[in-house]
């Protein structure tokens, strides 16, 4: 799977090339998956990439994307939930469905193995398929076995299984070996010896994959085998139905509440929040109308859920009118109780979460962001506007007090670009006495510093000159936060020049 995956994604690949998908691993550099090409030539997964080079010198490779892997394996377990609801990953490339009762609804079993292959081969992806009755059996027949894999029933499941490989007991490579010197090839071979012969030679084995009895048991049936499906997924859903149409927008809003109070009472159950919510009104005609909002923090509030469809409810054309209505949390995240005393009172205004989404809603997708550190030293640089994921602002993205830059005090607003300012000052390497900025003289009362902020060498050209930065106080009390760029007799050009960088109040 991890090779036709990538393949998908270089489709220009000359597939007479050998190539292999590698990872890095405990020892060095393994074969993770390899095309036809590199198999022909003599190299297999879990080779390392020195010994597969030395058998075949003309191997390419690429390094593998086993998150990616195991994703796409995931996806395709739900999406394989069409033949069967219970699903689960099995390993790196291999899925287990319980099939049980449902084979009538496609035809019966070999249609439906049928139309799985048909299925998986439309999406790109070769498939081994077997039906048994038990894990073990299947995995054996779907890895090792030849010809059309169906299912066996448990009288001939013994004489099947005797006819392949020891490997197919899903034990690993040491045990696998151990078995094959010891002159047990196949599973019919293992079965011949007694128990209790082989149960000596293993019983220091824990590990079920270098158990062959436990794993002989467990194909055979006689053994039980648990195995965890994947859980489904919660879908939070509010719907009602009315018992005339409604064909005006005013009578919606009292629905949308009432959906509101139950889905967020779900969520509450859940300790979940709702980051993205979907509300949908059925016509009659069969049209679906619908409306989406986002939140910049995970949010419980049916009020305020409310608030953010309300100017948007005029958009719905209600036409022969709405019959169905329904609230679908799209998108939620973990959102824990909090007690913010011990009365349980309103709090007074709004908080900051829901002044995001009032804005978002009323401004506009993307035009709400919010400051987001980053790696500079240069003021008007340390921040810059994020529009958080798929451009809904997030309060995850603003910048917290460990997330600081420096220690020192700064400016409650910051300009995005320094304004010019000129300066009367004592001496030319001092702070200023007086200073005309914006057509406005001020004479300054009291001043501090400098803070010297050198450039960034790295990033900047040579001739970019230090600054030396000012707190400074006008007679009327004003603060302000004002730079010298540049000193005296620094080599890189006329006299320094002054600008105002910021205001503290």
């Amino acid at each position: 799977m991890a090779m036709e995956r990538w393949r998908k994604a270089h489709l220009d690949t000359d597939d007479a090339q050998p190539f292999a998908l590698v990872n890095e691993g405990p020892h060095g550099v393994i074969l993770g998956a390899v095309n036809d090409a590199a198999r022909d030539g003599g190299a297999k997964p879990s080779q390392r990439l020195t010994d597969a080079r030395a058998i075949c010198p003309s191997l390419a490779i690429d390094f593998g994307d086993q998150a990616g892997d195991a994703r796409q394996l995931t996806r395709l377990a739900r999406w394989a939930q069409r033949w069967s609801p219970w699903s689960a990953v099995d390993g790196v490339d291999g899925l287990l469905l319980d099939t049980t009762g449902s084979d009538h609804c496609f035809g019966g079993e070999a249609a439906m193995l049928e139309d799985m292959r048909t299925s998986f081969g439309a999406l790109g992806f070769t498939a081994r398929i077997a039906a048994a009755p038990t894990i073990g059996a299947a995995w054996a027949l779907a890895h090792y076995g030849k010809g059309n894999l169906a299912s066996t029933e448990p009288s001939t499941l013994k004489r099947i299984l005797a006819q392949l490989p020891i490997e197919s007991l899903r034990i690993d490579d040491k045990a696998a070996l151990l078995l094959r010197r010891l002159g047990l090839k196949t599973i019919g071979s293992l079965a011949d010896i007694p128990t209790t012969a082989l149960a000596r030679r293993f019983r220091k084995h824990g590990n079920q994959l270098a158990n062959p009895l436990q794993r002989l048991q467990q194909a055979l049936g006689n053994t039980p085998e648990v195995v965890e499906p994947l859980a489904p997924k919660t879908i939070y859903r509010a719907t009602q139905r009315v018992v005339e149409p409604v064909q005006y927008v005013a009578i919606v809003e009292p629905i949308l509440a009432d959906l509101a109070s139950r889905l967020c009472s779900d969520l509450e159950s859940a300790q979940r929040g709702l980051r993205r919510v979907r509300f949908e009104a059925f016509r009659v005609d069969g049209h679906i109308a619908q409306l989406q909002v986002e939140t910049a923090a995970p949010v419980r509030a049916p009020d305020h859920i409310v608030r953010l469809f309300t100017e948007k409810l005029e958009r719905l054309d209600a036409g022969f009118g709405f019959d169905t209505f329904a609230l679908t949390a799209l998108w939620h995240e973990a959102m824990d109780a909090h007690q913010k005393g011990l009365e349980e009172d309103e709090v007074e205004g709004i908080t900051l979460p829901h002044l995001l989404d009032r804005l978002r809603a009323r401004l506009g997708h993307g035009s709400i962001a919010l400051p987001t550190p980053y790696a500079s030293h240069i003021p008007e640089r340390s921040l810059v506007r994020s529009s958080g994921q798929d451009g809904i602002p997030s309060l995850s993205c603003a910048p917290s007090p460990t997330q600081a830059a420096t220690t020192q005090e700064r400016p409650i607003r910051l300009f995005d670009y320094p304004e010019p300012v000129t300066v009367i000052y004592a001496t030319p390497d001092g702070p200023p006495r007086r200073f005309r900025w914006r057509r406005r003289l001020h004479d300054v009362a009291k001043a501090q510093g400098p803070e010297r902020i050198a450039p960034e060498w790295w990033r900047e050209k040579s001739t970019v000159r230090l600054r030396d930065y000012y707190k400074v106080e006008d007679q009327a009390g004003r603060r302000f936060w004002m730079y010298r760029n540049g000193v005296i007799d620094d080599g890189r050009g006329a006299p320094p020049d002054w600008f105002m960088h910021g205001l503290f109040a």
